[in-house]
């Protein structure tokens, strides 16, 4: 039995169980395209501050390191200053949408590729950040490889933001708005991985990267 098959017969049992006809009514398949094309929001919190700053609280918050500029150009210096300070290398992979930025001038070597094994730091960007939880969003691409997220033990993030959005819902919207549909695959991060699978202690690093800092491009406090 093939996964569509399965999945009729176990609704088909739901609606007998409700007393309703096994089969959906044509009135019934309409009013639910429409109900989902609407895309209707559940409530959502309002910010005591800028979105900016909202998002800032909450990245922090998930053991997220940030820092702040005022223009594009100036990000490789501030990545540079993150790097030296944790005493990471100065060599980085990362998204080719950054490599016209002077990464030489802050002393970085950055190479525009997706990261191999032995990359202890991987440069991206991020297709946009999300206020309410201090949420990075990644859209899969041939541009933009997920392993670019996972991967290294460092993650440092150029974010302008322009693209930091209120709510989830809203990066949803910005997506299909942006690329027309929601990409087969995308990740929304929360600070760096962790578990507590082992007697309940929090680890870092057991999935993912263990550190993810944000440079912040622009706007300030406010977004």
């Amino acid at each position: 039995m093939d996964t569509t098959s399965a999945r009729e017969r176990i609704l088909a049992r739901i609606r007998n169980r409700q007393g309703r006809a096994e089969a959906m009514h044509a009135s019934e398949r309409r009013e639910a395209e429409a109900w989902l094309a609407s895309r209707p929001r559940g409530p959502q919190p309002a910010f005591g501050r800028s979105t900016a700053g909202q998002f800032a609280e909450m990245a922090s918050r998930m053991q997220t390191t940030l820092d702040a500029v005022a223009t594009m150009a100036e990000a490789p210096a501030a990545v540079a200053r993150y790097l030296q300070a944790q005493a990471l290398p100065l060599h980085a992979a990362g998204y080719a949408t950054l490599a016209p930025l002077d990464w030489a001038a802050a002393g970085i070597a950055f190479e525009p590729r997706a990261p191999r094994d032995d990359d202890a730091v991987c440069i991206t960007g991020c297709f946009c950040a999300v206020a309410e939880t201090g949420s990075l969003v990644f859209a899969s691409g041939p541009g933009t490889p997920a392993s670019a997220h996972l991967l290294p033990e460092t993650h440092v993030v150029v974010l302008d933001a322009r693209r930091i959005v209120p709510h989830q819902e809203d990066a949803f919207e910005l997506m299909r708005r942006e690329l027309g549909q929601l990409p087969r695959g995308f990740n929304t991060v929360s600070g760096p991985s962790r578990t507590g699978d082992i007697e309940q202690t929090i680890v870092l690093g057991a999935h993912g990267p263990y550190r993810v800092h944000v440079v912040i491009v622009g706007g300030g406090e406010e977004a």
